[in-house]
């Protein structure tokens, strides 16, 4: 195979160094390598004449016998007419020099068509996120459940499942049980847990459940009780809860019955007793799982207990490890038949929110080390900010665990990620030009003086915004899709002395209203709202808080 890479004459160099950097890390090479060098300095000014002339220009270069042509990812022409005029594919390559190696080494390989549209990194990031997707779909199909919650399959190799509680959901309106519950489903939960308070009532439990019920109907999702009250347990059941948590050995013998009366599909997490001066929960966990099968609850979750940070965290992990390793023995020695292990739940919530550390990575971590102890559902809550988000950190969490467990690898180059601040990889910082010549070289400095703008000001911030959405239900059965009202956060910039308001997602499209709209007049004030409104927008997207004037970080 045969590739042309176009570039331009000041990265002439840097390509080449790529291309010889890339040859190197990826012996033997099958493809052949071909530099373009245009009469144009930016590559990313390439146009169909310049690469045309270059083509002419290099007599050693032999278009019948080149598979593609790669120009700079950020380039705009358009080469279709150029493309059918030589029969061979021109197509965008990456918008750094430093993922040629990448580029190369996947168009070797032959595993990808690029586009002439979209830059090569880019197009291989969405084909690579489609291509986890799909596997995941693949692996989730032929997974063999131990059981299922509804439609969801729970252990026999399925998805970790992420767990998403409700806290105190029985002192909550039912707006704000709705809220929240949307919020867990758009960030991807597959159950939601109803906490309940300690000192609540049935009839407060009645209502939480038929309000979650009533808002996840549509959507199938399961539903689970987050109490020990036996009474509160009972209300839950008869009210039409899938699962519930937690039973132990003083709540079992009271609510074994209700289990069985209303259906065999329910689910039953149970946990160790908790007792202060017996260190041996594990002990207590297997008679708690013994008590709940004589009492003919079927369907069950061992929960050994996840501790925080500082509470005894490793002898907990031990616990769960423990457990495995007694099915394991146990299975070994059934000599024909073929049980299925117990689904274990691991309450990742426990740590994160004891612990004031950036969740997203103490999240993807627990999940993995939950993955190696084959545990099925993730538990966790967001009742504090420093933990907001970790519904969706853990399902992305799961997808990567998942997949790095079929290919038998590191959760890494899966195709997801949960990398926010930091890179994969890092950018080359840029050469000054003419750093040895002083007189080009202004050092900025920021202006100590400030003038109002004669068309007025801005107050800037983040607002509540809402937003229809179609929550993909069926309407009742009539064939047409619910639509619910979704709060989102948005920029808003609210104009003086006008009363005008601007309400956007992006700081480019902020801008170019105020742009559009006429409502500045100074340079200065220009530069200071593409600030401001740059800093609302990254507070937006790390879903930080954000004040006008006041840093971000």
């Amino acid at each position: 195979m045969k590739i042309a890479l176009a570039t331009g004459q000041k990265a002439e160099v840097m390509v080449k160094d790529a291309v010889r950097d890339a040859v190197a890390a990826m012996p033997p090479v099958i493809c052949e390598t071909v530099i373009l060098t245009q009469e144009i300095e930016i590559a990313a000014f390439s146009t169909p004449k310049s690469l045309r002339k270059a083509l002419e220009k290099d007599g050693s270069f032999e278009i019948s016998d080149t598979n593609l042509i790669l120009v700079s990812g950020l380039c705009k022409s358009d080469f279709s007419h150029l493309e059918k005029e030589i029969a061979t594919p021109i197509r965008l390559g990456p918008r750094q020099i430093y993922e040629i190696g990448e580029v190369l080494q996947l168009a070797e390989a032959g595993e990808q068509e690029f586009s002439p549209n979209i830059p090569a990194d880019a197009f291989l990031r969405e084909k690579r996120r489609v291509n986890a997707d799909q596997r995941l779909s693949e692996l989730e199909n032929s997974a063999k459940e131990t059981f299922s919650l509804k439609s969801l399959k729970i252990g026999g190799g399925s998805r970790m499942k992420v767990c998403a509680e409700i806290t105190d959901a029985t002192l909550m309106s039912a707006n704000e049980i709705e809220r929240i519950a949307g919020h867990y489903l758009t960030s991807g939960a597959d159950i939601l847990d109803i906490g309940v308070h300690i000192g609540a009532t049935s009839d407060e439990v009645e209502r939480a459940v038929k309000t979650v019920l009533s808002f996840a109907s549509a959507s199938d999702v399961p539903i689970s009780i987050d109490t020990l009250d036996p009474e509160l347990i009972r209300t839950g059941i008869e009210n039409g809860v899938d699962m519930v948590l937690s039973l132990n050995k003083d709540n079992i013998p009271e609510v074994a019955a209700a289990i069985a009366e209303n259906g065999k599909d329910i689910v039953a997490v149970v946990i160790p007793d908790y007792d202060p001066a017996c260190r041996d929960s594990i002990e207590s966990l297997f008679a708690n799982l013994k008590m709940a099968k004589e009492h003919g609850i079927n369907r069950i979750i061992a929960d050994p207990v996840l501790n925080a940070i500082g509470y005894g965290i490793a002898e907990s992990l031990y616990n769960y490890y423990l457990f495995r390793l007694d099915e394991k023995r146990k299975s070994k020695s059934k000599s024909k038949s073929k049980s299925k292990s117990c689904p274990l739940f691991f309450g990742v919530g426990n740590v994160t929110e004891l612990m004031d550390a950036d969740s997203v990575g103490v999240n993807a971590t627990l999940a993995g080390i939950a993955s190696e102890l084959s545990a099925d559902i993730l538990f966790t809550t967001e009742c504090s900010d420093k933990t907001r988000g970790s519904v969706r950190e853990l399902r992305i969490a799961s997808e990567m665990m998942m997949l790095s467990q079929a290919r038998k690898s590191a959760p890494k180059d899966v195709g997801i990620d949960l990398l926010i601040l930091k890179e994969k990889k890092r950018k080359q910082p840029k050469e000054i030009q003419d750093k040895d010549c002083n007189f080009n070289i202004i050092t900025a400095k920021r202006n100590e003086t400030w003038k109002l703008d004669p068309k007025g000001y801005f107050r800037i911030g983040i607002c509540e915004w809402e937003v229809e959405q179609d929550s993909g239900g069926n309407g009742g059965g009539n064939g047409k899709s619910e639509k619910r009202i979704k709060s989102e956060k948005r920029i808003f910039a609210l104009h003086s002395p006008t009363g005008k308001q601007i309400i956007g997602k992006s700081a480019e499209a902020m801008m170019d209203t105020i742009l559009r709209l006429e409502l500045v007049s100074l340079h200065e004030h220009v530069s200071y709202l593409s600030r401001e409104l740059t800093k609302a927008e990254h507070a937006l997207l790390l879903d930080r808080s954000y004040e006008q004037d006041e840093p971000v970080f």
